[in-house]
């Protein structure tokens, strides 16, 4: 009897490891293709905060009710809260932070993502990368310097002055390939510049070795409170202030919402011929793309082809709408997304 109560307690801690979900390569594609071309550092960063899922609700809930706040200032006035400090460095962007709250499921599902296939995350976002240069819309620019590191594309500020790019993941990368994922679609911003302090990102990629590297310790982070420790990222469970506790007091450590185990699975690396074919419509050759406009005359002409066609085309599209990875207002944002069109294109293109 004792030997079998031990065998079922085993299989009953091994299940929940086995039972991890693993993204497909058209998953992460869509998940991270709204956040792919921003830069190294800020990536970093949103990869690392988007494993602490509630407390990127909390703390977009504190920059929306202290919205003169941003940069430095901003991440200085939430020294004591009891956020990780990947998250407290996305206060100093609250526009971009307010658009992850906009879509909860989608940072989740990217936290879960990051936590049981890094490597595979790091070559989504360099295969996102070579899409939109190839596109034409990943350049460098006053702000922002784009350039190659060995087989990898690196974007980083110039200055201490941060910009966080609006784009639009329809248009930076070219026609989408993923009838059945399709990324998220967020409210455009107007793109603000945001002071920070040298050393301010302290997560950087270290697309070599496919992983995200701590390269210091954050520079704002209360004494009392944890600190990551450098060299390859390692998560550290969440600590969360209960309700009606004064800030200031100690603070106990919980369960993440999100799975914390390593993966069991073997990771595999996705080619890129396997990402193409499945495509509803005709797509470019594999060492290039062409830009976006220069498909929209041959699209109208179409639209005008198969008019009398439309209504049992938008019933059929309905039938089989595709997976997107977020909220409500995410899909609303898609469904606007024809009146804002030359806004993100522009926006997209000048600053990717």
């Amino acid at each position: 009897m004792r030997v079998l109560v031990a065998i079922l307690a085993a299989l009953l801690v091994s299940a929940p490891a086995h039972a991890q979900r693993v993204y497909s390569q058209g998953e992460l594609d869509a998940l991270l293709a709204p956040v792919a071309l921003q830069p190294d550092g800020v990536l970093s960063q949103i990869l690392m905060a988007a494993t602490y899922p509630d407390e990127v609700a909390a703390a977009a809930q504190w920059s929306r009710a202290n919205p003169q706040l941003r940069g430095d200032q901003a991440v200085r006035a939430v020294d004591n809260e009891p956020w990780d400090p990947s998250v407290k460095s996305l206060v100093a962007f609250p526009d971009l932070l307010a658009r992850m709250e906009e879509s909860p499921q989608w940072v989740r599902d990217l936290g879960e993502a990051f936590l049981q296939q890094q490597a595979q995350v790091m070559d989504t976002v360099q295969g996102l990368r070579q899409r939109a240069r190839a596109n034409g819309q990943l350049n460098t620019t006053e702000q922002t310097a784009v350039y190659q590191q060995d087989n990898a594309i690196v974007i980083e500020p110039r200055t201490q002055i941060v910009y966080v790019p609006y784009y639009d993941p329809y248009v930076v990368y070219g026609p989408w390939w993923w009838p059945h994922y399709r990324p998220v679609f967020w409210r455009p911003w107007v793109v603000r510049p945001a002071f920070v302090s040298v050393g301010f990102f302290y997560g950087k990629p270290d697309w070599h070795h496919r992983h995200v590297h701590v390269a210091h310790r954050p520079v704002h982070v209360h004494k009392h409170h944890h600190h990551v420790a450098p060299g390859k990222w390692q998560h550290r469970p969440a600590l969360t202030r209960p309700v009606g506790q004064a800030v200031g007091q100690a603070v106990t450590p919980h369960r993440s919402a999100v799975p914390r185990a390593p993966s069991v699975r073997e990771y595999h690396r996705v080619p890129e011929s396997q990402r193409k074919p499945i495509v509803q419509q005709p797509m470019p050759a594999a060492n290039g793309f062409s830009r976006p406009q220069d498909h929209r005359p041959q699209v109208r002409q179409q639209d005008r082809r198969e008019h009398q066609r439309a209504e049992p085309r938008r019933e059929h599209r309905q039938e089989s709408s595709p997976r997107r990875f977020g909220g409500g207002s995410e899909q609303r944002g898609h469904q606007q997304r024809g009146n804002h069109g030359g806004n993100q294109g522009r926006g997209g293109g000048g600053r990717g």
